[in-house]
């Protein structure tokens, strides 16, 4: 193997072993509820983990596992992921519907409408289980009345480009929507409630993460309004008197009782990672979870940290996660924050010998294309020059996609049916 690609196996070897820690096979059995309610258990659940999450609650509460069912009743509920992103449920106990991500379509619609309905159709003898992981704002979308999805639908994507990050976005929506932030709770007519989360949200904050539908919101319409204030939107008229209409107020902490975990998240990864590397007779130098701001500035960032370990000699390898963002210029571009990363840690590096770095999104898909994220070494740039791509030029226009995909450097898992945000490493050897 080629001298400079030496890590690329240990770093995807990390990037599984990560993975492996947030799935839901291995995160969601210890925090399933052991007794039975009186009445039935209803499952119900949106993100990109939903499905497999679901595939894993159907065989402990139906005892294929342990082969004690949980419930003496049926199980049966419905959830939403992403297109591609399904499984196989037993027995089909449990119905897994697809819908878009990240910009709502009318499947995100009808989910959300008949997900409402089945939580109305509780009794107070009944559990209801909501399982939950990033991307399910989109999967469910139920515009409050006055707002068109189509309109919605615009107003997301102006705010994804904007660069607002996932906190800001998930406010707006909120304060949009007839499900989120805790009105699928709220409608319920059972208070045995259980919501157990995949966490992709930087802090692990339980109400933002899916825009929280059976979770009190601490935001407020006020809140929205500022974001609104400070990135603008499609329909600003509209949406403004939305958000000034206190029939529109989420429930807040207090309203209502509800038991929630954060079963995985992004800094289980890390660890995992990092206990992997340190067997393997690696230093590890953690950034940890919380890692935002613009990709391509983090990535420029990184690099210094990264020859800062450089020059303490050994092996190291420097692991971080969190959600950068990426300001939309060229609405034709492709190639997600990962990449944009990438890009600029590797003309920050300019060629640094001795360091290769891997950056992916946990849950597959980096952006809106087919790869996971991709990988540097200290021969991309010389490697791009001699296919006459100018980096810089191409992550001034978005497209990093083609320049990874150019040097096959490109990082393609398919859905890895977890999500825990992004997952970034890098190998510093002397």
């Amino acid at each position: 193997m080629d001298r400079e690609k030496q890590h690329i196996p240990l770093l995807l070897d990390l990037f599984q072993a990560g993975l492996g820690a947030v799935s839901a096979a291995q995160s969601l059995p210890p925090h399933l509820p052991e007794t039975a309610p009186k009445g039935r258990t209803l499952v119900l659940g949106a993100g990109k983990a939903a499905a497999a999450m679901a595939a894993v609650a159907a065989k402990h509460l139906t005892g294929q596992v342990s082969g004690l069912p949980i419930s003496g009743l049926p199980i049966s509920g419905l959830v939403v992921t992403r297109y591609g992103h399904t499984c196989d449920i037993p027995d089909e106990t449990i119905t897994v519907i697809t819908a878009a991500h990240p910009v709502p379509d009318q499947c995100s619609k009808k989910a959300a409408r008949h997900m409402l309905d089945l939580a109305q159709g509780c009794t107070l003898d009944d559990r209801l289980i909501f399982l939950t992981s990033g991307g399910g704002s989109s999967l469910l979308a139920l515009p409050v009345p006055g707002l068109e999805l189509a309109e919605k639908q615009d107003i997301t994507r102006h705010l994804i480009n904007a660069g607002a990050n996932i906190t800001q976005i998930n406010c707006v929506r909120k304060h949009l929507s007839c499900i989120k932030g805790g009105r699928l709770a709220a409608a319920s007519g059972t208070r045995d409630i259980h919501t157990l989360i995949i966490s992709d949200v930087v802090g692990d904050e339980p109400s933002a993460i899916a825009s929280g539908p059976t979770i009190a919101d601490p935001t407020s319409l006020a809140d929205a309004r500022a974001v609104i204030a400070h990135y603008g939107c499609p329909f600003e008229e509209k949406v403004l008197a939305i958000l000034h209409d206190k029939a529109n107020e989420t429930p807040k902490p207090g309203i209502f009782h509800e038991q929630h975990t954060v079963i995985a998240k992004a800094t289980d990864m890390l660890n995992a990672a990092a206990t992997f590397a340190q067997k393997k007779g690696w230093q590890v130098y953690n950034l940890g979870d919380g890692i935002e701001g613009e990709a391509r500035e983090v990535g420029a960032r990184h690099a210094l940290v990264a020859r800062e370990l450089k020059s303490r000699g050994g092996k190291w390898l420097l692991l971080s996660g969190g959600e950068t963002t990426v300001t939309v210029r060229n609405k034709n571009g492709c190639g997600g924050p990962n990449l944009e990363y990438l890009a600029g840690l590797a003309m920050a590096l300019n060629g640094e010998p001795g360091i290769t770095a891997l950056a992916c999104d946990s849950d597959g898909i980096d952006g809106s294309q087919d790869n996971a994220g991709a990988f540097v070494t200290p021969t991309t740039l010389t490697r791009a020059a001699k296919l006459g791509i100018e980096l810089q030029e191409h992550l001034d226009t978005n497209r990093t996609y083609d320049v990874f995909k150019a040097l096959d450097d490109l990082v393609i898992t398919g859905p890895t049916l977890t999500n825990v945000n992004d997952f970034r490493v890098i190998a510093i050897e002397t």
